[in-house]
């Protein structure tokens, strides 16, 4: 406090008290302010295991091209020129991908968002497995790419649930799960290629993608979305429930959106003046 307290004397105590109180249960924070005073804890860890399978099979999906496109060229006969417009097909798909799926995780929710994604990149990436020719193999695999293109709406999901002044750390931590991804893809192509062939690749590489479906209802949504959405009820659930799994407490108060506290702040500082 930047004015000078005065002493109280006893007959007045408890009016000091009582105003003390009332400042309390009207103090308010914010989803950030929350999670910084809980810490990174087991649910924050359950969620980068989760987020990390996302970028593993990220990984994966993108490392199995240069598997597959060797296999399927000595196959089917393919030109150098045809068998490169396998992985650029991809890569389409992820520009249309990236753009579009950012869209719908603001609009509808992160959960949704990467819910379509993971369904979008499993399906076409088991159903690459089962191309009679090369251009249902083209086609599918756009539409691989089409699903990887919302990533980034895995990762920003896991870091709306990270401490602010920790987000630098994790998010390296987060990264590393792409250097395990393409370990384990080469490893599986070592095993899986010169006995069941390129067909049984494209088959268990898309099997990350079916556990992020299967784990899925484990997933709450980011509390920071829902209060830039006005749903701060929800958000303060979802907080209470981080609270309970770390074994720390919320801060008390009411919980309002950074929006709502920016706006407490400019009228605090016209009051002033």
């Amino acid at each position: 406090m930047d004015a000078e307290v005065q002493p109280a004397d006893p007959d007045n105590m408890e009016q000091v008290v009582i105003g003390i109180e009332n400042q309390e249960e009207n103090s308010t924070y914010t989803v950030d302010e929350a999670l910084v005073k809980m810490g990174f804890g087991k649910f924050q860890a359950c969620v980068l295991a989760y987020a990390g399978m996302g970028w593993i099979s990220e990984a994966m999906e993108m490392m199995l091209l240069s598997f597959v496109g060797p296999a399927v060229q000595s196959l089917w006969g393919l030109s150098p020129k045809q068998e490169s417009l396998i992985t650029t097909a991809v890569f389409v798909g992820m520009l249309v991908g990236t753009y579009s799926w950012g869209i719908m995780s603001d609009n509808y929710g992160r959960r949704k968002g990467f819910l379509v994604t993971a369904v979008v990149t499993f399906v076409a990436g088991f159903l690459s497995a089962f191309a009679p020719n090369y251009y249902f193999l083209i086609i599918f695999r756009c539409l691989v790419g089409l699903g990887l293109g919302g990533g980034p709406v895995l990762s920003s999901w896991f870091l709306e649930f990270i401490p602010a002044p920790n987000r630098g750390v994790w998010m390296v931590i987060f990264s590393a799960f792409w250097s395990v991804g393409t370990v384990l893809e080469a490893a599986l192509a070592w095993l899986v290629m010169p006995r069941r062939g390129w067909r049984w690749l494209l088959a268990l590489s898309s099997l990350p993608s079916l556990l992020l479906l299967l784990f899925y209802r484990m997933t709450p949504e980011s509390p920071r979305y829902l209060c830039l959405k006005g749903r701060t009820a929800e958000a303060r659930l979802i907080l209470e429930k981080i609270a309970k799994i770390n074994g720390t407490p919320l801060p008390s108060g009411d919980l309002v959106s950074d929006r709502e506290r920016e706006l407490e702040t400019r009228c605090s500082i016209i009051n002033k003046y």
